[in-house]
């Protein structure tokens, strides 16, 4: 099952979303400053999440929330 998830930077209040397999792992990843977009902005809270049956649905929702 696919997430995309919004994360939010408490450093600078600004919002990341993305999408994954793994949500806690992801967001882990982005509070170790393992993720190059948003390294600088750490640390995160996961804010929102959504799950999707296949990659292709969560990749066309990902899209719709950042447009």
């Amino acid at each position: 099952m696919y997430s995309v998830y919004v994360i939010k930077s408490l450093k600078d209040g600004r919002f990341y979303i993305g999408q994954t397999e793994d949500t806690g792992e992801r967001l882990i990843k982005h509070n170790k400053g393992l993720v190059k977009s948003t390294k600088n902005r750490k640390p995160f809270v996961l804010v929102f999440q959504e799950k999707f049956e296949s990659r292709q649905e969560a990749i066309c929702r990902e899209r719709y929330l950042k447009s």
